[in-house]
């Protein structure tokens, strides 16, 4: 890999699972200075930790309905994992650990078991499993069932890869562009003292470091929040389908 080696590294630890404790203890150590002092007009990181828990309880309300609150601490708990670990990525010497597979799999996995939950207790195992065969002929209703059992098998997968591979494909394209820009690369080559390194690799450079601070990293930025958001919204609408079912029922 052209990235280096994260700066924090324990032995016998994958390193996705060290920054998975490191952004538990992130939100462990927030959730207590939120919590310290409540006051009825908040400030500081209560103030900020209410905004964000508003703006999860309106996007469940408009999703899942007032039922869906029930839900929140699950989703709101993914979304501050995953936002943190994207963010993570953007700091030299960390890594994000949603850009390993594992981690993905096991957020998706989370969200897969939970809404089959969710419909089998709303109405029970049989009732559950007939919905799959949806509102077609008799005749119909195998192939239809099990169409279905591959969509809904198909969704933890596509929730892991999608995260997975946005957050990878980002931590990348960051890698590539500082190992250009440092001392192996147009950094390097302009500090040699070379005519084609002062007139060549000095401006490459600037010009590197120019594009990766105005676009690249509030793109990846951008990236970070966009895929929390997606990430969320799909959970919720995971969930609503499976009270909706149990509601139709």
């Amino acid at each position: 890999m052209i990235e280096h080696p994260p700066i924090l590294h324990l032995p016998a630890v994958p390193d996705h699972v060290l920054y998975t404790w490191i952004v538990m203890a992130i939100l462990a150590v927030v959730a207590i200075v939120a919590t310290r002092r409540l006051s009825l007009v908040p400030s500081g990181t209560q103030n900020f930790m209410e905004m964000v828990l508003e703006q999860f309880v309106k996007e469940m309300d408009e999703t899942v309905g007032h039922g869906g609150r029930a839900y929140l601490p699950l989703i709101m708990t993914l979304g501050l994992f995953i936002l943190t670990s994207n963010l993570m990525g953007l700091v030299p010497g960390l890594i994000a650990p949603t850009a390993n597979l594992n981690t993905t799999a096991a957020c998706a996995l989370i969200v897969f078991v939970t809404y089959h939950v969710i419909g089998v207790r709303k109405q029970g195992f049989i009732p559950y499993m007939k919905h799959f065969a949806g509102p077609v002929p008799t005749a119909l209703k195998p192939l239809m069932f099990v169409i279905e059992i591959i969509s809904h098998c198909a969704r933890p997968l596509s929730l892991s890869l999608r995260l997975f591979g946005n957050m990878m494909a980002g931590h990348i394209l960051l890698a590539i562009f500082f190992f250009m820009m440092g001392f192996d690369g147009m950094l390097g080559w302009a500090l040699s003292g070379t005519l084609g390194g002062i007139v060549v690799g000095a401006p490459a450079a600037l010009i590197m470091v120019v594009f990766v601070v105005g676009f690249l990293l509030p793109l990846k930025i951008l990236v970070a929040f966009i895929q929390t958001f997606i990430f969320c919204k799909l959970a919720m609408l995971y969930i609503a389908a499976a009270v909706e079912e149990a509601e139709h029922h």
